[in-house]
């Protein structure tokens, strides 16, 4: 085309001029893998600038997110709403180019990215979203038909979640996402070799991938060629493995000293001259613009308006799905919850993972968008769902993902399903493996998704298998996370306010931390009141001296200390603490409310690490230690959890 040279190497000078402003940034990249974005966006890529969160755009993740610099002045070319103004702030505090990218911050980003690995494995999410989608509605590929693309280098694919991701997808067979490989063969601190020796082309080909070269990945035409040919492959994903030169055009080029430092000035100006492009400072001819208006802008434009017609169509033709359809798109299925809890009998007693799997039933018999699963533990943690069946290759309708021993991975996807639209989701696994999803659930929290996590087997009540699967300081690690709702019910009655929390939320995730053993429903358990985050269970007689505080299975071992204390005529006040991050949000009065007593009149009680809890109470009893393998009777008991000893040490405190 004839402005893909100006085009190319503005979109390569812009960069450097991003970078060297802001005294910070990774101009390597930007250098290399320019022409790789250049002719996605141009020759390929389906998008509207005019409706950035259009439904049917196909999507792209910079999972090398330190390139960053080279999206955003390809979004800017593009016609998204990212003024040059804001180019040359970048990685400045307020701007809307920030130091990696940030989706909801910056126009045209459909994820956030950086930490590597990550946006590959969020990429599958988008790849199963847009399979799944298609499949559970009549006509469904009126309603979602596009690509993802992603592209990584050398860093992504040194990540183990890489590789998770890499096989997973092979298996699912997910034709629709094309990995474009930025293979310059520098890390940070220098050559690929010394880190890596693999054989790249014969990993993805034994993961069942569609394998394409470009020797020159500065060769515009085949890499298109390239792309042409993943795209019209039916069975496998594709990668494109592109080789490239980082900092292409400096002197620094081919070594590590072009990754992650700005150049100098001098440096700048001599690679502008040696690519063709001696533009001063943020300096963008017309050509360039005009490069994307009459390739990637024209196109999309035409597609979205396409769509729209094609849309009324399946209106007329199918009411109620399209209904449904445009009320998922913002993930919100509040309408098909619940709004009180089941009836129980009295003296009913279950663990809540079992309540767990009966609200989860509930939530799927209401709607047609719940998609999810676990790994590989979902009859441990009662993730099954009657009527789903099992999301295949052969099966796309299939609303249980299995997704094997791969915690990261499954918590990523899940990001990946929910940053698409339309569908809902959860995902589950024992407790104390949160900590492989950690670096996922963090993502979600930034990314606002209101992601679901179902963690059973929650305290040393596990038994048996011992201290490596008995959580102890995983609820302390997800309780310092900003923007994640941390829900631990007590029984069945909380358990479904729990769930009525977390499937109402639309930008915080959720992870619901649930029993192996069974527990009682407590009289005065309230499905209302448990939405607070805290509340008071079981009341005193007259005037309460102290206040007992628990979560979980122990709000039930504070009820039983208070009876003993009644009869020592010591008056106490029992409060259920199923969510500390909602009762923080409550104002001072209904805090000092609930709790009725000073600070240093009540005693916090919860199976896990205690340094979090004493900012609501004084007297903290918790567990510091590892656990032991055992019976979890005994366990608890050697722990000192059991009621006889935890009434002991109350008795101390309040006499």
């Amino acid at each position: 085309m004839k402005f893909d040279n100006i085009a190319l190497n503005t979109l390569r000078g812009l960069s450097l001029d991003m970078v060297t402003q802001a005294k910070s940034g990774h101009p390597g990249i930007c250098l290399s893998a320019a022409p790789l974005l250049y002719t996605l966006y141009t020759r390929h890529f389906k998008a509207d600038p005019s409706h950035p969160e259009w439904i049917n755009r196909d999507r792209f993740i910079l999972s090398a997110g330190h390139g960053s610099a080279l999206l955003y002045a390809l979004l800017h070319l593009a016609g998204y709403e990212i003024p040059l103004d804001h180019l040359k702030k970048f990685r400045q505090l307020f701007s809307i180019t920030p130091g990696h990218p940030e989706v909801g911050v910056t126009p045209g980003v459909d994820a956030s990215a950086g930490p590597l690995g990550q946006g590959l494995a969020q990429a599958v999410g988008f790849a199963m979203a847009e399979a799944h989608l298609q499949a559970i509605y009549p006509e469904g590929d009126k309603l979602i038909d596009h690509y993802t693309y992603v592209v990584t280098g050398d860093g992504c694919l040194e990540e183990g979640i890489s590789q998770e991701a890499i096989t997973y997808a092979g298996l699912q067979k997910l034709n629709k996402l094309i990995l474009l490989y930025d293979k310059n063969e520098i890390t940070l601190d220098g050559p690929l070799s010394n880190s890596s020796a693999e054989d790249t082309k014969g990993r993805f080909l034994a993961s069942g991938w569609n394998v394409i070269e470009v020797a020159d990945g500065n060769n515009i035409d085949e890499i298109d060629k390239a792309l042409i040919q993943a795209k019209a492959e039916k069975e496998k994903p594709s990668i494109i493995i592109c080789h490239t030169i980082i900092g292409y055009g400096s002197s620094l080029a081919g070594t590590c000293k072009s990754h992650g430092s700005p150049f100098s000035l001098e440096e700048v100006r001599n690679t502008k001259k040696n690519l063709g492009c001696e533009f001063e400072p943020f300096m963008i001819k017309n050509e360039a613009y005009q490069a994307f208006v009459e390739t990637f802008i024209s196109r999309g434009k035409a597609a979205y308006s396409e769509y729209e017609k094609n849309l009324e169509t399946y209106r007329r033709k199918h009411e109620k799905e399209y209904e449904e359809f445009t009320k998922s798109l913002n993930n919100d299925i509040s309408s098909c919850l619940f709004s009180k809890p089941l009836d129980y009998p009295e003296g009913f007693k279950d663990a809540t993972r079992n309540t767990s799997q009966v609200y989860l039933n509930l939530v799927a018999e209401k709607t047609n968008v719940l998609f999810g699963g676990a790994a590989d533990v979902a009859g441990s943690v009662k993730t099954n769902v009657k009527k789903f069946t099992d999301f295949t290759p052969e099966n796309r309708e299939g609303c249980n993902i299995n997704f094997g021993i791969r915690e990261f991975l499954m918590a990523s996807i899940q990001n990946g399903i929910l940053l698409h639209g339309g569908l809902r989701t959860y995902v589950g696994c024992f407790f104390v493996f949160a900590d492989y999803m950690k670096a996922a659930i963090r993502m979600a929290a930034m990314e606002k998704l209101p992601a679901v996590y179902l963690f059973s087997h929650d305290s040393i009540a596990v038994g048996e298998d011992g201290p490596t699967h008995q959580p102890i300081e995983q609820l302390t690690m997800l309780r310092s996370m900003p923007n994640v709702n941390t829900l631990r019910p007590a029984d069945a009655i909380e358990m479904a306010a729990c769930y009525h929390i977390a499937f109402s939320s639309l930008t915080t995730p959720s992870a619901l931390i649930l029993t192996r053993q069974n527990l009682p429903n407590n009289p005065g358990s309230s499905f209302e009141k448990a939405h607070k985050g805290c509340y008071v269970i079981s009341k005193e007689k007259g005037r309460p001296s102290y206040t007992l505080i628990a979560s979980g299975s122990e709000v039930f071992a504070a009820i039983e200390i208070q009876k003993r204390l009644a009869e020592l005529n010591i008056d106490t006040r029992v409060v259920s603490m199923p969510c500390q991050e909602l009762f923080l949000k409550q104002d001072k009065q209904y805090q000092d409310d609930v709790f009725g007593v000073p600070y240093e009149n009540r005693i916090y009680l919860e199976m896990g690490y205690s340094g979090m809890n004493y900012r609501f109470a004084k007297h903290v009893f918790g567990i510091d230690e590892y656990g032991a393998s055992g019976p979890a009777d005994l366990v608890i008991k050697e722990n000192h959890f059991d009621v006889q000893s935890l009434y002991e040490k109350v008795l101390k405190i309040v006499m």
